[in-house]
């Protein structure tokens, strides 16, 4: 597992998975349904990438993203459709 702090360090990551399985950016963006210009800014790190468009791409690349620190019983109600803001 990889730990990502910035969006530099998730494009790096990626890029780095995608070369590996030995695909190309239309590759991937085909894959996921997105722009080449999508993977281009995802792989150089840049801040405002959707995240629907990001976590197609992982999935793309056959990763999952997981987060941890967070309360699982926020994570629990938040899946289940219930929204806590206190």
């Amino acid at each position: 597992m990889t730990s990502i702090q910035t969006p530099l360090q998730l494009g790096e990551a990626l890029r780095q998975t995608r070369k590996s399985l030995r695909l190309t950016q239309s590759q991937v963006a085909l894959a996921a349904g997105v722009g080449v210009r999508f993977i281009v800014d995802l792989e150089t790190g840049k801040p405002t990438v959707r995240l629907e468009n990001t976590l197609r791409v992982i999935n793309a690349l056959g990763g999952e993203l997981q987060v941890s620190g967070l309360s699982s019983s926020s994570i629990e109600q938040s899946s289940e459709g219930r929204r806590s803001d206190t």
